[in-house]
């Protein structure tokens, strides 16, 4: 190598060294003072040690004006690049809040939409570590339109790659509509937020004073909107946490999720399972507890675990394979379906039927909630939405009916009626259009107001109601049921079940796409 070459080459890895320090050191302590780590740090805690692969490290801005041309770092406030995650391709872009306060100008977004066009085009999911202040108001309405580039290979994207955004500081305005195009969303108590106006906003509008974290931090999130699926209380465990996602998940719509080596064997029985759920129907118990039970080694990630607590959403193995399990959980509202609890179970359905993950459906449900609340919210338009997405999907799709199953809500719960390939229930489980009390004040009101003991004669018309209608084998006996099963036996049964199902096979009708319930 000449001698010129030798100056060019060190000159290379000096810019390089620049454009990899950031601005300053200072803006580095700065950084770490609000308890948050620089980008490449987040970036090296994500990827596997060694693999990042930077794209377009020496880009610059090229706006004039309001002192821009005087500051043009390299990056331009954003990292973007790939590596890999136990040894799979992540693309990852990452938002530096040391320069520019991680606002978005338009050569920060067109690296953006380079980076989004190869994870589509590689098949390779996307993380974006956020922690950037909006648009660069500099740069005026073009730095604006650089969201819409994005917006629009979200939705591109969707269902095609997995798509994670870790929101690791403040997130404002349309900015916030990316995460929420994504599949999941994590986010970092007390430095990180999100909201479409912020509290200065709110109070001139409405007069309402409120914390940025009040009104869109992390527990608002997990808790009270479900904008946010994963919330911790800090980066390294929350990245920890995507780099476990990322290992269940599959790298697109094209391929199946990981198989993972099982030691718990197949045939385990599970005798705790006949004590852990009571067969007084009026009686709660935790059904995390029952998933445990099942599943591999007890282990299930939990999805929205804070929010609509009345639906858990899961993923767990099974012999390995990664299912998607939707339960009601008797220990909050009884287990009944609400808008909330439909939303967080339909969008759960959605992504497991995206990504080839096959869906396990455990039932205690008494019914939709009733309240004058639920049916001006729209109880019908959301309760749909699960409908919809169960009657959609296309991959293997098991219901097990462990104990209540009234009504609408059972049906909507992946019945047979609706498509699941294959349903069974305990000898604990009730399946009726409603509980017997309610069934029989309408079946016998009549008689029941006209005995001399009313109180009598309904408690043994209930009585008969339930040894008519309600017995274990009703269902069974009609097809509605495939089998009836030992619950010590349902983790074997939904294994090979679900060996059988794996080369299923199902069309949908030709169309664009359809027109689900909003």
């Amino acid at each position: 190598m000449s001698t010129h070459a030798r100056g060019r080459v060190a000159e290379l890895h000096e810019i390089r060294a620049q454009a990899v320090a950031g601005p300053s050191e200072k803006a580095t302590q700065a950084q770490h003072a609000k308890g948050k780590l620089t980008a490449r740090e987040r970036i090296e805690l994500l990827l596997d040690p060694g693999s990042f692969r930077e794209v377009e490290q020496l880009r610059r801005h090229r706006a004039t004006g309001f002192g821009l041309e005087t500051k043009k770092p390299y990056t331009d406030g954003v990292i973007t690049g790939w590596g890999t995650v136990e040894g799979r391709t992540v693309f990852v872009y990452a938002h530096d809040f040391r320069i520019f306060g991680g606002a978005l100008g338009e050569d920060h977004a067109t690296k953006i939409h380079k980076i989004m066009d190869m994870a589509i085009a590689a098949g390779a999911p996307l993380v974006s570590l956020n922690d950037g202040a909006g648009a660069r108001i500099q740069e005026g309405v073009s730095a604006l339109a650089g969201y819409g580039g994005i917006f629009q290979r979200n939705t591109k994207a969707s269902g095609v790659i997995p798509q994670i955004s870790v929101m690791l500081g403040p997130c404002a305005g349309g900015a916030a509509y990316s995460p929420a195009l994504t599949d999941f969303v994590f986010m970092v108590r007390e430095t990180s937020q999100m909201f479409i106006t912020g509290p200065d906003v709110v109070k001139a509008v409405t007069g309402e004073e409120i914390t940025q974290n009040g009104l869109g931090g992390a527990d608002v999130h997990a808790e009270t909107s479900g904008v946010c699926h994963f919330a911790y209380d800090d980066e390294e465990t929350c990245l920890a946490e995507v780099r476990y996602l990322l290992s269940l998940l599959p790298q697109n719509n094209r391929e199946n999720p990981p198989r993972a080596q099982a030691s718990d064997p197949v045939g385990r029985r599970s005798e705790a399972l006949l004590e852990l759920v009571p067969v007084d129907g009026s009686r709660p118990y935790d059904m995390t507890r029952v998933i445990e039970e099942v599943v591999d080694d007890g282990e299930y990630l939990e999805v929205h675990e804070r929010w609509a607590r009345n639906v858990v959403c899961a993923l767990a193995r099974l012999d390995g394979q990664l299912v998607g399990v939707v339960a009601n959980q008797p220990q909050v509202l009884a287990g009944v379906l609400d808008i909330e609890a439909s939303e967080k179970a339909a969008r759960f359905v959605q992504m497991c039927d995206a990504f080839s993950i096959p869906l396990v459906t455990f039932l205690d449900v008494p019914g939709f909630l009733p309240g004058v609340d639920q049916e001006h919210g729209g109880i019908i338009r959301h309760g749909a939405k699960l409908l919809y997405a169960y009657c959609n999907a296309t991959v293997p799709r098991i219901s097990l009916i462990l104990r209540k199953a009234y009504g609408g809500a059972y049906i909507v719960m992946d019945s047979q009626s609706i498509g699941a390939d294959l349903t069974y229930a305990w000898p604990t489980n009730e399946i009726a259009v409603m509980g017997a009390e309610g069934a029989a004040n309408v079946i016998f009101r009549r008689q029941i107001a006209q005995a001399e003991d009313p109180e009598a004669m309904r408690s043994r018309m209930v009585k008969e109601y339930k040894s008519e209608l309600m017995h274990p084998y009703y269902a069974a006996e009609r097809g509605l049921v495939d089998d009836v099963i030992d619950p010590a036996e349902t983790r074997e049964v939904l294994i090979e079940s679900l060996a059988m199902l794996q080369s299923k096979h199902a069309d949908l009708p030709l169309r664009k796409h359809g027109n689900p319930p909003q």
